[in-house]
């Protein structure tokens, strides 16, 4: 049985609780901030409802908040339902924005609390599986190196990785930009034989043409202009290891049959040198670009495609990873607490659908980066729906991954950024949400018809 505790100073109220819940759940009545803090960190029910009007304040809210603050203080994730006075919707603004999970009015409905008791109840078991499923998917051999995923495709993608590991094989590992490439090949490298040596990565579009061969190569003294000294290259710095190639669709033709000599022979040669080297290294490559499509052009050397792909390893877009979005969001929001010494934080329901209906173009990258955004600018326990920064129509770096972005796309994401901010603003309410952004009702049917989040419709609440 569920654990629920009533704080509520009015003895006539506490026992109407009691007697209209005793037999769904373990109650533990309260009547002051002292002794309701000293029965929670007893027993630590997952839902409280909360009285704002306790004592000595029985005719303010001073009490009530401060409870309510140290209840959240202690455990962020506990459910408190505000109960206030038909004519305190102030208090209950300020409540939910401070942490509370809903509010109900005075007289109490039996019927109508236990519905919002139902839901708490719900969202706390969910909230529950998701800590637990989070630190046995962190803690799992299931999950390579530092990825997190229980979606069917990325459990396709750990089992590659483990398969081909074991062995010197080129792998290629494609998908959008912010997918996790990078990480990929780490844990081809940790899960490897070569796991005790270097694991080196070099980003080829961020270099400078003139500048990446000797990057990659290295290079004799006098090679050109300023080489006063002999220097390695990434090659070399990676003997015995494994070297990642991100981005390898960017070499220039040159650098790319100096990769597909390399790959053939595993020797390569210094700028300016004529001593061929060998180096023992394994090849990870990436790239977010159709890269057949690229060799079938003739921008990228077809026989290199073939001998870079040899195992070739399709990241998943965030947008496609079902059930993993809240994983990887809670995963992030502990780790940036922690990093910033920051005290738990959690999501709001509002905050929770926004993170779940938006479309992530910039994939895993744009959720860290916004948690982490998130996380420092956040005040409170509860991160909000406009604390995630996806309402305001603006179209981020981040989101300019794939290549340009159109006025039109611009303008179809702005609106519909806009139309979901809104919606989840006013609790799903349609007609307030079409009052909130000027237009009609029908209008914003049609408009959520049109951006694919019409589901919200069907949840509407009065």
């Amino acid at each position: 049985m569920e654990r629920l505790m009533i704080v509520e100073d009015k003895e006539e109220i506490s026992r109407q609780l009691a007697w209209g819940l005793c037999g769904e759940y373990e109650l533990f009545p309260a009547a002051n901030r002292q002794e309701a803090l000293s029965v929670f960190k007893k027993h630590r029910p997952p839902v409280v409802t909360l009285d704002l009007g306790l004592p000595p304040d029985e005719n303010g809210t001073d009490e009530g908040f401060k409870c309510l603050e140290e209840i959240l203080k202690i455990s962020p994730r506990t459910k408190v339902i505000v109960i206030t006075g038909r004519h305190e919707k102030e208090h209950a603004g300020r409540a939910v924005m401070n942490g509370a999970y809903d509010f109900f009015d005075k007289p109490i409905d039996l019927h109508e609390l236990k519905v919002i008791l139902k839901r708490a109840y719900n969202l706390a078991m969910i909230e529950r599986e998701e800590v637990m499923l989070q630190a046995e998917l962190v803690r799992s051999a299931n999950n390579p190196g530092e990825m997190i995923g229980q979606s069917p495709r990325m459990q396709q993608v750990f089992t590659t990785i483990r398969k081909v590991a074991a062995s010197d094989v080129t792998v290629l590992v494609t998908g959008e930009s912010g997918t996790g490439k990078e990480l990929v090949a780490k844990a081809i490298h940790g899960l490897s034989p070569r796991r005790n040596g270097p694991c080196i990565a070099i980003n080829c579009g961020a270099i400078p043409d003139h500048l990446l061969e000797s990057e990659l190569f290295g290079h004799e003294k006098g090679a050109f202009s300023g080489a006063h000294n002999r220097v390695q290259g990434k090659f070399e710095f990676s003997n015995r290891g494994t070297l990642f190639l991100d981005e390898v669709g960017e070499l220039p033709l040159p650098l790319q049959v100096k990769l597909l000599r390399f790959l053939q022979e595993k020797t390569m040669q210094r700028v300016g040198g004529r001593e061929d080297l060998a180096v023992d290294a394994r090849i990870v490559a990436a790239t977010n670009r159709d890269i057949t499509a690229e060799a079938s052009e003739g921008r990228f050397r077809e026989d290199l495609y073939y001998r870079l792909s040899v195992i070739q390893i399709n990241l998943p877009p965030l947008r496609e990873r079902h059930g993993d979005i809240m994983l990887l969001a809670n995963h992030f929001l502990q780790r940036y607490c922690d990093e910033f010494g920051k005290k738990e934080r959690r999501f709001s329901a509002d905050a929770i659908k926004l993170l779940e209906c938006h479309s992530w173009p910039g994939n895993v990258r744009e959720l860290e980066n916004m948690i982490q955004r998130a996380v420092i600018m956040s005040e409170t326990s509860l991160l909000q729906a406009e604390d995630l920064g996806l309402g305001n129509g603006s179209i981020s770096s981040s989101r300019l991954h794939g290549g340009a972005i159109t006025l039109r796309d611009a303008r179809e994401k702005a609106e519909k950024d806009m139309i979901l901010a809104a919606i989840v603003r006013n609790r799903n309410n349609m007609a307030k949400a079409a009052q909130a952004l000027g237009i009609s009702r029908p209008t914003l049917y049609d408009l959520a018809r049109k951006h694919g989040i019409e589901r919200f419709a069907e949840k509407e609440e009065c």
